[in-house]
């Protein structure tokens, strides 16, 4: 029996195409897989990693505050409920304690984030990449001048 070289690697094409499609075929829905899983990573990245509400210390203080991550970096967030009274020389910290005391924060106890925004509504706060969340456990609205805490948030 004389086979044709010609036949023999035209059949042998054939077979590879064909087990190059269905194994196509068949990774296909793993790599629509991979391509949707960015996005849920996304959505997970996103989500709240801690929230608290404020309360009073030495002012009435109310509102949300939460920590979010976007594009890799962390931010406090307060909702738009957010309201405290006015003060001089207002800070957002981040304090050590579940409830950081009314007056007398030592330094070693806390972390300086920025300077109030507005004393109400939605705002927005970047946390330095440096800082270790795990070391806090609340935010608080601080008068810097009077060393005075107007109100705070444990963190959940």
């Amino acid at each position: 029996m004389k086979f044709n070289s010609a036949a023999v690697l035209s059949i042998v094409a054939l077979l590879s195409l064909s087990t190059t499609k269905v194994a196509f075929s068949q990774e296909l829905p793993q790599e629509t897989m991979q391509q949707k899983q960015p996005s849920m990573v996304k959505m997970i990245a996103a989500a709240p990693s801690r929230t608290g509400n404020f309360q009073a210390g030495e002012h009435p203080t109310q509102g949300m505050v939460k920590i979010v991550t976007h594009n890799g970096r962390r931010y406090l967030e307060f909702d738009k409920s957010f309201k405290t009274d006015m003060g001089p020389d207002l800070q957002v910290i981040l304090y050590k304690n579940e409830k950081p005391p009314v007056s007398g924060l030592k330094k070693e106890d806390y972390v300086r984030i920025a300077s109030l925004q507005r004393i109400n509504g939605t705002q927005r706060y970047a946390i330095p990449g440096n800082i270790q969340l795990a070391n806090f456990k609340s935010v608080a609205v601080w008068c810097r001048k009077f060393n005075a805490t107007f109100g705070f948030a444990t963190l959940n």
